[in-house]
């Protein structure tokens, strides 16, 4: 199994490369300062095919291969894990379930909307405040039908992007009896009355992805925004959030390389006991560590992402790729920052904002006590 990228997957890493380098990373610091989004970034992601990484090009989309779309991930990660996060979870989650699932109206309703940059982006509730990891048995929120409407009330916790959204597509209870077939994905617009969502939270990084509390007061839906079949809401999420790992760990590995590069710079440039610290065996190996570890993980990644373009299983793979990407971005920023001294522990140099930025990944999509059930099982199930 090759992963030599092939020359059309280069070009996009350099096109992507160079947009992230003069848009988005010079922002990275006001987008954590400020907490607000990067609008101006995200409205010129657009006409690059951003926006649309899983959207058919018959949609608005770029309809780019799996590896391609982890490329871009990757990329924004290095330049900024706020933006990043907001695009990864806008394609990913917010555009995924349509474009697998959705009816045709549906798609051609929403789809070019949130894939062109000129209007906002996407998002997915399936966190409650009571339930967290446990979807099947923790979701309270309930769609009833009225007429040809879905009457939804309820309540989510940690969407990301629902502020900016268009839409968000929201797991609910859709038969109180419960099971593994008790839940359905339905899309709620974000102007839909009866809809709040609630005050950015305060977080310990990502302070330019909002991420947000949505309450369903009697919000009311026509039936047609039913993502797919009634009942198959449950094994939608789960397809949804495989290849939403291999997004979060491209991610990782974005932000892992970030603090690796500045890591290196900084070991270079800064002198103790009358020579660069970059001649010290100890940083020597931490850098050693670091080059090593970022590489194993995009191999992962891309060896996950090429597993779903060839249209095979590849749950496993996605959440071993995720949980050692995000574990190793971890390791890499942690020691990024002890590569700086006292430095890096100072907002002034942006190791700082990038280890905060990187905590969040092994618990966003999954955590990874999760990730290591998913992986035991299909070892066990001989996978």
């Amino acid at each position: 199994m090759n992963f030599d990228l092939t020359e059309e997957q280069r070009l996009w890493q350099k096109t992507v490369h160079d947009f992230v380098a003069k848009e988005v990373q010079p922002k990275a610091h006001e987008v954590d300062v400020t907490g607000e989004f990067n609008w101006e970034a995200a409205r010129k992601m657009g006409p690059l095919g951003l926006l649309g990484l899983n959207i058919p090009e018959e949609y608005g989309g770029a309809g780019v291969d799996a590896i391609s779309a982890a490329i871009a991930i990757e990329e924004l990660g290095w330049g900024c894990g706020s933006t990043a996060l907001a695009i990864a979870a806008h394609n990913g989650l917010g555009t995924s379930p349509l474009v697998i699932f959705g009816s045709e109206e549906l798609k051609r309703t929403w789809l070019p909307r949130v894939a062109s940059g000129k209007h906002k982006l996407s998002a997915l509730a399936l966190t409650e405040p009571g339930a967290g990891s446990d979807l099947q048995g923790g979701v309270t929120t309930k769609a009833v039908k009225d007429g040809n409407e879905w009457v939804i009330n309820g309540a989510k916790m940690w969407c990301t992007n629902a502020s900016i959204a268009e839409y968000i597509i929201t797991l609910v209870r859709t038969d109180p009896r419960g099971g593994s077939r008790s839940l359905s994905m339905i899309l709620v617009p974000t102007d839909t009355p009866g809809l709040v969502i609630g005050p950015a939270e305060k977080k310990m990084g990502l302070h330019g992805s909002p991420t947000h509390a949505v309450t369903y007061d009697n919000v009311r839906v026509p039936l047609g925004n039913l993502i797919g079949e009634e009942g198959k809401g449950l094994q939608q999420t789960l397809a949804t959030l495989a290849g939403g790992r291999i997004g979060i760990g491209a991610l990782s590995v974005g932000l892992a390389q970030a603090a690796f590069e500045y890591a290196v710079n900084y070991a270079r440039e800064r002198k103790a006991f009358g020579k660069p610290i970059a001649e010290q065996q100890a940083i020597q190996w931490m850098l050693a560590d670091a080059v090593t570890e970022i590489e194993a993980a995009r191999t992962m990644i891309y060896k996950a992402a090429w597993l779903k373009e060839q249209g095979r299983p590849y749950n496993k793979e996605a959440s071993m790729a995720k949980m050692f990407a995000t574990e190793m971005a971890e390791r890499v920023c942690r020691n990024a920052i002890q590569i700086h001294g006292g430095y890096g522990y100072s907002s002034e140099y942006p190791v700082e904002r990038i280890y905060r930025d990187a905590r969040l990944m092994t618990i966003g999509e999954g955590t990874s006590e999760i990730q290591r059930l998913v992986i035991a099982r299909h070892v066990l199930a001989g996978e």
